[in-house]
């Protein structure tokens, strides 16, 4: 990738960054309800590694 990205480049990837992060803490409880103890990550749906897949921005 070119050593300065492009604006509209950067925005596209920080979304990508964004999809990819844990749901928040507050969303466990609210979706399973309060004795169930999940990692917030399960409930990501886009999951994606810059080392496994690869975007197309």
């Amino acid at each position: 990738m070119a050593r300065y990205k492009h604006p509209s480049r950067k925005r596209r990837l920080a979304k990508k960054a964004k999809q990819t992060r844990w749901a928040p803490f507050w969303l466990v409880p609210k979706v399973f309800g309060r004795g169930r103890r999940i990692h917030p990550s399960r409930l990501t749906t886009r999951k994606r590694s810059w080392r496994r897949t690869k975007t197309k921005a």
